[in-house]
C-alpha cells in the first residue's frame, strides 16, 4: 500500500511541477508578445514543457507547428 501511495504522490508532484514550470514559461512568452523579446520562441517552449503532462498543450503545440509551417511556406513560395 505504501508503494502505491508513493507512486501516486510522485505522479502528482511531477504533474504540479511541470504545470508550474510550463505555465510560468508560457506566461512569460505571452508577456513577451507586448514586451521586447522572443515571444514566438518562448511560447512553444512553454507548451512543450506543459505537453509532457497535459494533452491539451500537445494539441496546441501541434496546431502552432502546422500554422507556422503554412506561414513559412507562404513566405517562401508566395500566395497561391
Amino acid at each position: 500500500m505504501k508503494q502505491r501511495r508513493l507512486h501516486v504522490s510522485y505522479r502528482w508532484a511531477r504533474r504540479i511541477v511541470v504545470g508550474l514550470v510550463g505555465g510560468t514559461v508560457l506566461a512569460i512568452g505571452i508577456a513577451l508578445i507586448v514586451l521586447p523579446g522572443p515571444a514566438m520562441v518562448v511560447i512553444p517552449v512553454g507548451l512543450a514543457i506543459l505537453g509532457l503532462e497535459f494533452a491539451w498543450a500537445r494539441r496546441w503545440l501541434r496546431r502552432i507547428k502546422e500554422q507556422s509551417g503554412e506561414i513559412l511556406s507562404y513566405f517562401r513560395v508566395g500566395p497561391k
